[in-house]
């Protein structure tokens, strides 16, 4: 998320309540979590797991809990709760209005447009010419809508990500990291009934031209669906995937998190994808292998009874 006007690291160690490691002179220029970051942004690290990955990061500015010599080009700002501390900037710099009317003053809606009743579309949402929106589609605050998209019935655009950090003490519960990123869906895209697809944490969620999605899809935060694909009904795709050009999911394919899908891969209906996968090759079965040897290995399985009934004889 780009911030509306640089701020000095002065102001916020100020405002987070932390203390200067480095240089107190620099500005920073967005706010973005580890996965996002670019030169002039503010991200956080609070697990000594992530620490070496965050200060060698695009960071220029990082809310830490332990101290360490800031690197060349980084200042470092030392507070208790980096997690908490992050929040409370998003909050600041993007608010959440609540919505109180169907449609925001500010929206944009490009000439051919037809928005059917019930449709609720938020604040700062672009949608394009030649745009089919069908009743009670949800579009959140920032959305940007290409041209001729088609979105049927019941689908919600731009909830918040899945992305929660466990705390054991004083009790077992899970805090919300706040979402102040978009999602951008670009031209020629037709989305089925009842989709959900989240906006990034502080980046974007990427729908590519041409790309097809049947009823009762799932995509996570900052995922990023190349052009021209074809994604059948049940499809859950978690966060910070990357499903390149023309790539086909079959029904109830499930993908986890922070994988890439190579371009035109085939992945056939009820596969799960743990790992990232090849382009140009179709796959089958948990977890997804080239569908030619999963065949065969079931053909094997099935021949389990009848190769022990003979070796138990000998």
């Amino acid at each position: 998320m780009q911030l509306p006007a640089p701020i000095s690291v002065k102001w916020i160690a100020h405002f987070v309540q932390g203390n200067i490691l480095g240089d107190a002179t620099q500005q920073a220029t967005g706010i973005n979590e580890i996965h996002q970051v670019k030169n002039g942004d503010i991200s956080f690290v609070d697990h000594e797991k992530y620490y070496k990955a965050a200060l060698q990061s695009a960071a220029t500015v990082i809310l830490i809990n332990q101290a360490f010599d800031p690197p060349p080009g980084k200042t470092l700002i030392l507070v208790e709760d980096p997690f908490r501390a992050y929040n409370q900037l998003v909050r600041h710099f993007h608010p959440f209005p609540f919505p109180e009317k169907l449609h925001a003053d500010d929206v944009q809606i490009g000439e051919g447009t037809r928005i059917a009743p019930q449709v609720f579309i938020g604040e700062h949402v672009q949608i394009g010419k030649n745009c089919l929106i069908y009743p009670n589609v949800t579009i959140y605050d920032h959305c940007i809508i290409g041209n001729n998209v088609i979105i049927h019935a019941g689908t919600v655009i731009g909830a918040d990500a899945f992305y929660y950090k466990k705390r054991t003490t004083p009790e077992w519960k899970y805090e919300k990291m706040i979402s102040c990123g978009r999602v951008v869906i670009e031209d020629d895209v037709e989305i089925g009934a009842h989709c959900t697809i989240d906006k990034g944490v502080s980046g974007d969620t990427v729908i590519g031209r041409g790309t097809k999605i049947d009823n009762l899809v799932h995509i996570g935060h900052d995922t990023r669906i190349g052009r021209a694909c074809l994604i059948a009904a049940q499809v859950g795709i978690a966060g910070t995937v990357i499903i390149e050009d023309h790539v086909t999911l079959w029904g109830q394919v499930g993908i986890s998190k922070d994988l890439t899908i190579g371009r035109e891969a085939v992945v056939l209906a009820q596969s799960g994808v743990p790992s990232s996968l090849k382009g140009g090759q179709t796959y089958f079965g948990y977890p997804a292998e080239e569908a030619r040897y999963k065949r065969r290995e079931i053909a094997w399985v099935k021949r389990i009874p009848e190769i022990w009934e003979k070796v138990k004889h000998l």
